[in-house]
């Protein structure tokens, strides 16, 4: 008796097991949608009024899409002080320059504190630190002042030289060659005779793909939006980035002021923000996940 009780019970005791599974990732996946819908609802209410007209927009929130995207977007075209062409490959020339310089040297300054020993090393690194604290906003006059001088006022140069020196990602760099990159394999190549530059270029960026990805998304997306360097440097319209053309949109005369336009111009700006990230998305996902086995 007792072991049929025992053959009796076992089954349900699986299938109570198999139920709770499934009612849990039933609840999971629908907290999973709720949680996309409030992170991607932001997205489709700005297309939604990027396709309604000024009066629709100021008139109240809607659901529904307009009719009015095409012309919204002749009209922002055809905006004399909205010169997007321009602003766009000013944008993306510093954001790209940014990127690639504020990556490629943190990653050899991370590379050069962790891998060599000498005397003033432990200085050097808190120095960095130290740097790290200071934010931009206090360094911004003696910044102008400087430029002024070696002739950079009104150039681009300013706004995507000063990448090769930052602090944070190359703090970022050196916690992440702690957990990843052993001594190991520098000797072997030193032992190879292989040079610093050739064993740096060839062997150490390859290894610290997914930290360089992540940092130069961080990086463009920092110097895509940044608006306060660029509006004391830029006086030109043509040499102009997106964000400062945006505030003028927002700054505009009453008769010339256009709700539709600015939304329209919200999403041209943000489109090469999300082709930066799906290019990179995959390397982030998998330097979480390398650096959560090392670690």
């Amino acid at each position: 008796m007792m072991d049929n009780r025992k053959a009796n019970t076992k089954p349900n005791k699986s299938k109570r097991g198999v139920g709770g599974v499934v009612t849990s990732r039933i609840l999971s996946y629908i907290l999973l949608i709720f949680l996309t819908i409030i992170c991607l609802f932001p997205f489709y209410i700005l297309i939604v009024n990027a396709s309604r007209s000024h009066v629709q927009i100021t008139a109240g929130f809607s659901l529904i899409p307009g009719k009015n995207l095409f012309q919204n977007i002749k009209d922002v075209l055809k905006n004399s002080t909205f010169t997007i062409g321009s602003g766009m490959r000013n944008s993306l020339l510093i954001a790209t320059l940014s990127a690639v310089l504020t990556t490629y040297f943190s990653t050899l300054t991370a590379y050069a504190i962790h891998m060599y020993d000498f005397k003033l090393k432990k200085y050097a690194f808190t120095f960095i630190m130290f740097v790290m604290m200071v934010p931009a906003q206090v360094s911004a006059l003696g910044f102008l002042d400087l430029i002024d001088k070696i002739g950079m006022r009104n150039t681009l140069y300013p706004l995507f030289l000063p990448a090769i020196a930052s602090p944070v990602t190359f703090f970022f760099m050196k916690q992440y060659m702690e957990s990843v990159l052993p001594t190991e394999i520098v000797e072997a190549a030193r032992a190879d005779g292989s040079s610093e530059f050739r064993t740096f270029n060839t062997i150490i960026l390859p290894i610290m793909k997914p930290a360089i990805s992540v940092q130069a998304i961080f990086s463009f997306v920092g110097s895509w939006n940044n608006y306060f360097i660029p509006a004391l440097v830029i006086s030109s319209q043509n040499k102009k980035t997106v964000p400062i053309l945006m505030a003028g949109l927002r700054s505009a005369s009453y008769q010339n002021f256009s709700l539709a336009q600015q939304y329209v111009a919200i999403c041209m700006a943000i489109i090469p923000l999300i082709i930066m990230y799906f290019i990179l998305s995959r390397y982030i996902i998998a330097g979480v996940t390398l650096g959560s086995v090392k670690g």
